[in-house]
């Protein structure tokens, strides 16, 4: 939902709602029909619908490209994004600050741009 809402064709009670559903929806001037599927199950179903929201993963897997294919993609700035979180007890061990400093590496920022070309996206500053 809040792709379309983004992209200015529906608007929901709150844009910044990571939880937002169709239930959600305040005005869908297109009279946009919606069917939830499993999420796995979308790609399959292309041939029967105008157009369907697909993950990345999921689009990757059916021979899509994340990058070219649609016809609205999230952004950078999306609500959606991994967070990695750990334990209040773990917050001192300092194989946390290795890994962070691994995981936020420009090597890994290369190779995430590389390996998913406009269907990722570093969630923190270079």
């Amino acid at each position: 939902m809040l792709v379309l809402a983004k992209a200015g064709l529906l608007k929901v009670k709150n844009d910044k709602d990571v939880n937002t559903t169709i239930h959600d929806i305040t005005d869908n001037p297109h009279n946009f029909k919606f069917i939830e599927l499993d999420a796995a199950a979308i790609p399959r179903s292309l041939d029967d619908v105008t157009a369907a929201a697909i993950n990345t993963t999921y689009a990757g897997n059916a021979g899509l490209d994340p990058s070219k294919d649609p016809i609205i993609k999230e952004t950078a700035d999306s609500l959606y994004v991994n967070i990695v979180a750990v334990q209040k007890a773990t917050l001192g061990d300092p194989r946390l600050k290795i890994f962070q400093e691994a995981f936020q590496s420009k090597e890994n920022a290369e190779f995430i741009k590389k390996t998913f070309p406009g269907s990722a996206y570093v969630g923190w500053k270079e």
